[in-house]
């Protein structure tokens, strides 16, 4: 097929941030692995004229002709009647990959405007079918298949790691932590050490003995609520009141790392729990897990073996996108 991916080319639109990694070389890649012919549409440089936006937009499918559109909304960028007007011309669809926190402020205003819609959390799939929108599927996010260098790195750098931005509750469980004796190594926005490479980032997940994967929604636990004002404006501000399944999931063990994450519903769908990776509600089980698995190398390494076996076998976008193809028959 040809297909115009809808997405920004810039992380968050920002190009201070670096380019839009999971576009690149994840939902990009995949399609141009999978036989597509991929074009793109970045609309970071119209998020200050939305109504240039919908001309540029409706000018460019037209003339490209694709056989389908990939749309990755960002937020309300583009109008409903925008949307309506290319539906009726082409097939579109819409990664929605927020559904857990918001689809009731998001979601259910656009998910009819497409011809196909595509979510990340089975537990809205109910929601879909009340709104009357009968072509959604269930899928996942993934691990960018980027190619594992071949060259012999040294061992491990790092007994425990993180990867991912600075937020007040990320900043707090790190600090817990590290009170706790164990010192954690953080990459990112935000953090001292600053944000890496995707070939650096895949290096610190293969030289890390634990890679911790720390939810950024909004966490209730006491302690952290009154640790600070700015915790409590925090969880005040934030709409993302639930933890949900994102690509470091499988990122991580996809590029070879062993995965300490917070338990999120359905994670059990895609990994054994405590045979290809392992989870924490808590701190404290933090604690009590990177201890064991630091004291138990043996043990460790066959949980990130078969959790990396697991991750490249079915949890790359390649995958993704050869499900979605064949569930919606395109």
């Amino acid at each position: 097929m040809k297909i115009l991916v809808v997405d920004l080319e810039f992380d968050y639109g920002k190009k201070s941030r670096g380019v839009n990694t999971i576009r690149e070389y994840g939902y990009q890649a995949a399609l141009t692995q999978l036989g597509h012919s991929v074009e793109n549409f970045f609309y970071d440089t119209h998020l200050n004229n939305l109504t240039l936006l919908q001309e540029e937009l409706l000018n460019a499918a037209r003339t490209t002709q694709p056989d389908l559109i990939f749309f990755v909304l960002f937020q309300n960028q583009f109008q409903t009647q925008t949307l309506d007007l290319l539906k009726a011309e082409f097939k579109t669809m819409n990664w929605f990959g927020d559904d857990s926190w918001r689809f009731e402020d998001f979601t259910r205003h656009y998910a009819q405007h497409f011809s196909y819609c595509i979510t990340t959390d089975k537990f809205s799939l109910a929601k879909y079918k009340k709104l009357g929108v009968k072509n959604v599927f269930l899928s996942q996010w993934a691990a960018i298949e980027q190619a594992t260098p071949s060259t012999t790195e040294p061992g491990y750098q790092y007994d425990v790691s993180f990867v991912g931005a600075y937020n007040p509750y990320r900043g707090w469980f790190i600090d817990q932590l590290q009170k706790r004796g164990v010192a954690t190594h953080c990459f990112g926005h935000g953090w001292p050490n600053g944000p890496v490479s995707n070939d650096e980032m895949m290096s610190v997940f293969r030289q890390s003995k634990i890679n911790l994967n720390l939810s950024n929604s909004v966490n209730m636990d006491v302690r952290y609520l009154f640790s600070s004002i700015k915790s409590m404006a925090h969880c005040l501000r934030s709409k993302k009141v639930a933890s949900q399944i994102k690509a470091r999931n499988f990122e991580i063990p996809y590029h070879g790392g062993f995965q300490l994450t917070d338990y999120t519903p359905s994670l059990e769908d895609y990994f054994e729990i405590g045979a290809e990776l392992a989870c924490y509600n808590t701190v404290e089980d933090a604690l009590t897990q990177i201890q064991f698995y630091l004291n138990n190398d043996s043990l460790r390494e066959e949980v990130r073996e078969r959790g990396t076996l697991k991750a490249k076998h079915h949890h790359g976008y390649s995958h993704r996108f050869r499900e979605i193809f064949k569930g919606f028959s395109l």
